[in-house]
């Protein structure tokens, strides 16, 4: 039955360890019930823009950070596809910009993606952090089911290493 319940698989990657634990885990995932992969790193530019009206940035420096930020996303993606191929897992990859909850939902929506993997949700403390956590809002807006993966779990990183 595993077989056929995921046929394509999405990571959203953010650049924490925690992401890239749930990497790991959609990898072995992908590849024990041969479902398609997908990663995908949204380049927050709302924040950016947030930061620039609230004058915490110039635009000069928000030119400099999203270069920056892009740079990082790239790396990202790069290490989730050397993951992938070291596991044998075809992976598809994309770098979006814009607000990531959003973008990660038009992606679902644009690939039949029928399991989204997401990093550790992080302990909200105020509402504040309720109302602006990516993760959050993913986990509840998605179309689709979520498994969220605890990066507290050094399990993975071992199953990972053993498969």
């Amino acid at each position: 039955m595993i077989n056929t319940l995921y046929r394509n698989i999405l990571v959203y990657l953010d650049g924490s360890e925690g992401s890239m634990t749930a990497a790991m885990y959609a990898i072995l995932l992908a590849s024990a019930s041969k479902a398609s992969l997908h990663a995908v790193y949204v380049v927050n530019t709302k924040a950016l823009g947030d930061l620039v009206r609230s004058r915490i940035f110039v635009d000069q420096e928000k030119a400099e950070f999203l270069s920056d930020l892009k740079k990082d996303a790239g790396r990202h993606i790069r290490h989730t596809e050397r993951l992938a191929a070291s596991k044998d897992v075809a992976i598809t990859t994309a770098s979006l910009e814009g607000s990531p909850h959003k973008e990660i939902v038009s992606y679902i929506k644009e690939n039949d993606i029928d399991l989204l993997v997401l990093g550790s949700v992080n302990a909200i403390r105020s509402r504040r952090d309720e109302l602006t956590s990516e993760n959050d809002r993913m986990l509840r807006t998605s179309p689709c089911p979520v498994l969220v993966v605890r990066d507290s779990d050094d399990s993975i990183w071992q199953q990972f290493e053993e498969v």
